[in-house]
C-alpha cells in the first residue's frame, strides 16, 4: 500500500516520462512538422490571396530555433511583396504548448518588403479584402478582452533580441517612390537602436529611434529624431495629399499595460518638439507647435472605451484635460469633454500655435480665464444632443490688439471682400460713401426679416447660440455630412471685416475667438454691429451693402422697401450671386422661393414682429425694376442645386 507521498511521486514520474517522450518525438519529427506547417501556409496563401509562397530551405536548430533561407511572397501578376534572403528566429516553446506564439530572437540579413501601386493595381490588394463572415452581434464584443488580445499577440511577436541588416521597406505609388533602408535595427538587453535612411527623389534623411523596449513587460521609452540634427520631414504625404509635416523629436513612453478587474488600462505619455504642418485646409502658412505633450490613460471595459479624465494635453503652456468615451450598451453614446483650468490670458495668447492664429500676433491681455466644453450624443436620441461651452473670465481685458484691430468697427473704414483669394473693389464703410445707410434709414421690415432668417436672438446672445450649435450637430450627424451651420451675425461680421472667406481650420478658430472678444468686451454696440453688417454683406454679383442692393433690384432707398421686397432680400443672403435662379422664364418667383417667403412671413406674424395689416398687397407679384433685370433676361430655365432644407433653417 503506497503512501500519499509515494503516489504523488509516481504521478510526477509518469507525467515527466510522458512529457519526455513527447518532447523526444517532437524533436525527431520537428522538421517534418515544420514542412507541413509551411505547406499549409502555402496552400492558404494560394487559395485565399492568390500569392505564390516559396521557402528554399527551413530547418530547426535545437528545439526552438528555426532558420529560413530565400523566402518570397509574390502575388499573381504583380510585383514581389516580400523577399528575405536569411531569417533566423526562435519561438518560446512553453508558450507554444499553450497555443500562443512568442518570439525570442530574430535575425534578418538582406531582404525587403515593397508596396506597389501601378496601372495594374496594388500588389497587396488581396490582403485588404475582408473575408465574408457571418454577422456577429456587436453586443457580444468585449472591448477590453479584444484590445488586450490584439495587443498581447502583437507584442508577443516583437522579439526580445533582434538584429536586422540590409533590409528595406519600399513604397511605389504610381511612380512616387520612397525607400526606408534599415541601416541598423538591434534590440539587445532591452536597448533598442534603430537607424533608418529615408530616400525620396534626390533627398536623403537619417532617422534614429533609440531607448528602452521590453515587449514582455509591456514597457517602452523611446526617442525618435534625425541624426543630422535637423527636422524629420515625413515623405510621401506632400505629393499624395499636399501635406507637408515635420518635427524635431518625438518621445514615446509606455508605462503600463494591465488587464485587471475586467478592464484594460494603458498608461504613458508622448511628446513632440517643433512640430510643423502645412496644408491648404489648415492654414495658408506653416503652423508650428514648439512643444506638445499628451499624458494618456486609455481605459477599455466590456462595453466601453475611453480616454480617461486623468489624461492631460499640453500645447506650449496651455494645459488641457480631455475626456472621450464611447459606450455601446443599451444605447450607443459618444461623450467628449475638454477643460482648460484657470490660466493667465497672456500665456494663452503667446502659447497659441504659430501660423494658426496670425491675427492674434502682437495681442496683449490681462487677467485669467478657464474654459469647459461638454458634448454628448446618443444615437438613439439624436435630437437630445448635449452641448455646453462655457468660458469663465476673471478680470479679463484686451489691452492691445494684434493684426485684427476690432476697434476699427466703430469708425469709418475701407472694406474689401476676398473672392477666391482676390481682393474685390474697396467699399468705404461710413458717411463718406453715398450708398452707406445708417440703421435708422433701413426699412424696419428688412431688419426684422434678416434678423429672423439669419439670427433672431442677435440682440440677446453674446456671439454664439448654443441651441443652434446643438441642432446643427444633430442634423450633421443624422445626415452624415455638413448639412447645416450655426453662424450668427456676429460671426459673419468678424469673417467679413477682419478675416477672409478661406475655408481653413485657422480661419474658423480665429473667428470663434475674435467673436468672443468682440461681444464680451463690449467693443461695439449691437446696433453698430448690425449697421455695419447691412452695409458690407454681399447682396448680388458685385453688389455690397443695402444701399447698392435696394437700387440694384428695386431702384429705391432702403427706407422705402416693401415687406415683399424685404422678404426677397433676406432669402437671397445665403446665395446672393444666384438670385436669378429664383425666377422662372416670365420673371416670376418660382414655387420654392414663394414657399420660403410664406414660411418667413408666418414666422414674423407668429412672433408679433409684423401685423396682418403689414401683409396687405403681399400676394401681388414681386417686380425687379433695377439693373438686376439684365440678369433675369439671360436666366436659364433649369434650377441649380437648392438646399431643400433651407426653409426649416429660418427659425434658428
Amino acid at each position: 500500500m503506497r503512501t500519499k507521498k509515494q503516489k504523488i511521486q509516481l504521478f510526477l514520474k509518469i507525467t515527466f516520462g510522458i512529457l519526455a517522450v513527447g518532447l523526444s518525438l517532437l524533436f525527431f519529427f520537428r522538421n517534418s512538422i515544420l514542412e507541413r506547417a509551411l505547406a499549409r501556409i502555402d496552400a492558404k496563401l494560394t487559395r485565399d490571396y492568390q500569392c505564390e509562397f516559396h521557402v528554399k530551405s527551413a530547418e530547426f536548430h535545437g528545439i526552438s530555433n528555426i532558420e529560413f533561407r530565400d523566402i518570397s511572397l509574390v502575388p499573381k501578376k504583380a510585383d514581389t511583396l516580400i523577399c528575405i534572403k536569411y531569417l533566423n528566429t526562435s519561438v518560446n516553446f512553453w508558450h507554444l504548448l499553450l497555443g500562443t506564439v512568442q518570439l525570442g530572437k530574430l535575425e534578418i540579413n538582406q531582404g525587403y518588403i515593397q508596396l506597389v501601386k501601378n496601372k495594374n493595381g496594388l500588389n497587396f490588394d488581396a490582403f485588404l479584402k475582408r473575408k465574408k463572415e457571418e454577422k456577429t452581434d456587436d453586443q457580444q464584443v468585449n472591448y477590453a478582452k479584444l484590445a488586450y488580445r490584439i495587443l498581447s499577440k502583437t507584442l508577443n511577436l516583437v522579439p526580445t533580441d533582434m538584429n536586422v541588416k540590409g533590409f528595406a521597406f519600399r513604397m511605389d505609388d504610381m511612380g512616387n517612390q520612397v525607400i526606408f533602408d534599415f541601416l541598423q535595427l538591434q534590440l539587445e538587453n532591452k536597448k533598442l537602436q534603430f537607424l533608418i535612411q529615408v530616400k525620396e527623389d534626390d533627398t536623403k534623411q537619417n532617422w534614429s529611434i533609440s531607448g528602452f523596449a521590453d515587449p514582455r513587460e509591456r514597457k517602452a521609452n523611446l526617442t525618435f529624431f534625425n541624426t543630422q540634427n535637423d527636422s524629420i520631414r515625413l515623405p510621401y504625404l506632400a505629393k499624395k495629399i499636399h501635406l507637408k509635416t515635420s518635427f524635431k523629436t518625438i518621445h514615446f513612453n509606455l508605462e503600463n499595460l494591465d488587464m485587471s478587474g475586467g478592464e484594460l488600462h494603458i498608461d504613458g505619455f508622448t511628446s513632440i518638439e517643433d512640430f510643423k504642418i502645412n496644408h491648404a485646409k489648415i492654414a495658408k502658412n506653416d503652423v508650428l507647435i514648439k512643444k506638445a505633450r499628451f499624458d494618456y490613460r486609455f481605459v477599455f471595459g466590456a462595453r466601453f472605451m475611453a480616454i480617461d479624465s486623468t489624461s492631460q494635453v499640453k500645447i506650449n503652456d496651455i494645459k488641457c484635460v480631455p475626456y472621450l468615451s464611447y459606450i455601446n450598451d443599451t444605447d450607443k453614446i459618444v461623450a467628449f469633454k475638454w477643460n482648460i483650468p484657470k490660466m493667465k490670458a497672456q500665456n494663452f495668447i503667446t502659447s497659441l500655435p504659430e501660423g494658426l492664429f496670425s491675427h492674434f500676433k502682437g495681442m496683449e491681455a490681462q487677467g485669467n480665464f478657464s474654459y469647459r466644453l461638454n458634448f454628448e450624443f446618443n444615437k438613439s436620441k439624436p435630437d437630445q444632443v448635449v452641448f455646453e461651452s462655457k468660458l469663465k473670465p476673471e478680470n479679463l481685458k484686451i489691452t492691445k490688439y494684434g493684426e485684427a484691430d476690432l476697434n476699427k468697427i466703430n469708425s469709418e473704414f475701407t472694406y474689401r471682400a476676398i473672392e477666391k483669394g482676390i481682393a474685390q473693389r474697396p467699399i468705404l464703410v461710413g458717411q463718406s460713401n453715398v450708398n452707406y445707410t445708417p440703421l435708422d434709414a433701413i426699412s424696419p421690415f428688412l431688419q426684422k426679416c434678416v434678423l429672423t432668417s439669419e439670427d433672431p436672438s442677435f440682440f440677446s446672445h453674446r456671439g454664439f447660440i448654443t441651441e443652434a450649435f446643438k441642432q446643427s450637430i444633430a442634423k450633421n450627424i443624422r445626415t452624415k455630412k455638413f448639412a447645416r451651420g450655426a453662424s450668427t451675425i456676429s460671426m459673419q461680421l468678424i469673417k467679413n471685416v477682419f478675416l477672409t472667406r478661406e475655408k481653413t481650420l485657422s480661419r474658423k478658430l480665429e473667428e470663434i475667438l475674435l467673436v468672443y472678444i468682440l461681444e464680451n468686451n463690449r467693443i461695439a454696440s449691437k446696433e453698430r454691429m448690425l449697421e455695419v453688417y447691412f452695409n458690407i454683406i454681399e447682396w448680388g454679383p458685385n453688389i455690397y451693402g443695402i444701399g447698392e442692393a435696394s437700387h440694384f433690384y428695386f431702384q429705391k432707398k432702403p427706407s422705402d422697401l416693401t415687406l415683399k421686397e424685404c422678404l426677397f432680400l433676406a432669402t437671397i443672403i445665403p446665395r446672393p450671386k444666384g438670385f436669378m435662379y429664383r425666377f422662372d422664364a416670365e420673371h416670376r418667383l418660382k414655387s420654392f422661393a414663394n414657399q420660403q417667403n410664406d414660411f418667413l412671413t408666418r414666422l414674423l406674424l407668429r412672433r408679433n414682429l409684423i401685423t396682418p395689416t403689414d401683409t396687405i398687397g403681399y400676394h401681388l407679384p414681386l417686380t425687379i425694376s433695377g439693373p438686376a433685370q439684365t440678369f433675369l433676361k439671360s436666366n436659364m430655365s433649369s434650377t441649380p442645386n437648392i438646399d431643400s432644407t433651407a426653409v426649416e433653417d429660418f427659425g434658428l
